[in-house]
């Protein structure tokens, strides 16, 4: 059942597959979207470049990219290009988290969400296929909502702004598959860690050979473009 397109949505999208997935879901509910993204010192900026084409292949009713560079704390070979990215399978918290980044990043979200009144969020994170980050989990996201129920205008008030994790419990192969159904153009997707400035994938770090794995799972050829 769709909704009326005057119920809000934030969607946060970071130009890979998940968040493309993520929106087109939003979309497809009924949902007027609005589109967040992040500047946060990440060393492939090619995936904003691709989170703008996402956006604007898919539709939203306005796109913000918020400059919010974190990296410059350090602690994550995603945001600092002396640490090494890591290509071999490790067990353990990798090497590529980024201390509280979907904190932060759901708390903007939270902020724009009170100011639309929108009644939902929607983030790509995914607890199967994964890289093992603590801040993707079902416990942790069960924690942020009963944060937006405590420290809200609107939660105080009564009105649950809801966080929906629409992929959370799916593999990677049914992620691709549900975003091919809903139309998703995954060949404008940049998932690669180390992605170069024209987006173009190392196609060895482990998102890389999740996504690949997932194509393989969903029985589809990967439209990605690799170095």
């Amino acid at each position: 059942m769709t909704k009326d397109i005057s119920n809000k949505a934030i969607v946060l999208v970071s130009g890979g597959l998940d968040s493309a997935t993520c929106l087109a879901l939003a979309i497809a509910q009924g949902y007027e979207v609005y589109a967040i993204s992040f500047d946060y010192g990440q060393r492939s900026s090619s995936e904003l470049d691709a989170a703008k084409r996402v956006v604007s292949q898919l539709g939203a009713k306005e796109h913000r990219v918020i400059d919010l560079n974190i990296g410059q704390l350090g602690g994550s070979a995603l945001t600092d290009s002396a640490m090494h990215i890591p290509e071999a399978e490790s067990d353990g918290i990798p090497a590529t988290y980024v201390p509280a980044r979907n904190t932060v990043f759901l708390s903007f979200a939270l902020a724009w969400a009170e100011v639309l009144d929108a009644e939902a969020i929607y983030i790509g994170v995914n607890a199967l296929d994964y890289s093992g980050y603590p801040d993707c989990r079902p416990e942790y996201i069960a924690a942020f909502q009963n944060l937006v129920k405590l420290a809200t205008k609107a939660g105080v008030e009564g009105k649950v702004i809801r966080v929906e994790t629409p992929l959370i419990d799916l593999s990677k192969g049914e992620i691709i598959k549900t975003g091919m159904r809903l139309g998703v153009d995954y060949s404008i997707t940049v998932s690669c860690y180390q992605a170069d400035d024209r987006g173009k994938a190392c196609g060895h770090c482990d998102s890389c050979r999740l996504r690949k794995q997932g194509f393989v799972d969903a029985g589809e050829l990967d439209p990605g473009c690799y170095q």
